[in-house]
């Protein structure tokens, strides 16, 4: 997202910088406050820096869930701009290292476009792994779980205490498991006449 110019007079105020969530993808993130600012919130990267702009009045628990909003936006426009079919199969690999010590080994990842019901799904006998093309452009700490959890399956077929105990590592599973569900129950909503783009 480009940055809006901060126009106010005198320096703008500037939170203490902090280090983000897991899995979004800066390593510090500086939020800046202006008085001029009156509704809009924007971010942008700036190296490996997150560089959130948010009006002054805005309260300390309004601005950490502005930075949270903002992350994920970022996050998805970066995966979906990035990650082709060869992004993907390292992003597994770097998942597997960090999270199973390199023991889930898929022979391929890949998107498709023929799950339309499921996020992801694996063949343990052939390495494979497949994510449905309609988790592009979500956050990345989302794709991270769905590529988790089918790496898990090479590791543990089925869904019992085990396997979850392996998705325990990853520190944002619930966060992703309920934006799925949001996603998922959103799509169940009814939609009023002309509001879907057929």
């Amino acid at each position: 997202m480009p940055a809006e110019p901060l126009h106010s007079a005198g320096t703008p105020q500037r939170s203490a910088t902090s280090k983000p969530p897991s899995g979004s993808g800066a390593s510090a993130i500086e939020v800046r406050r202006s008085t001029r600012r009156r509704r809009t919130v924007s971010a942008y990267r700036e190296g490996d820096r997150t560089i959130v702009l948010i009006p002054a009045r805005m309260s300390e628990a309004e601005e950490q869930r502005w930075v949270s909003v903002m992350l994920d936006k970022l996050a998805a426009q970066e995966s979906k701009r990035a990650l082709g079919d060869t992004e993907l199969a390292g992003r597994a690999e770097r998942l597997s290292d960090q999270y199973f010590a390199g023991r889930a080994r898929p022979t391929s990842v890949r998107w498709v476009t023929n799950q339309n019901t499921r996020w992801g799904s694996c063949t343990p006998a052939e390495g494979s792994i497949r994510l449905s093309h309609r988790l592009q452009g979500m956050p990345e700490y989302v794709i991270d779980y769905v590529l988790l959890h089918e790496l898990a399956h090479l590791l543990v077929p089925g869904h019992g205490p085990r396997f979850w105990r392996l998705l325990d590592a990853y520190p944002r599973t619930e966060r992703a498991r309920g934006y799925l569900e949001g996603v998922v129950a959103a799509d169940r909503l009814p939609h009023p006449p002309g509001a879907r783009d057929d």
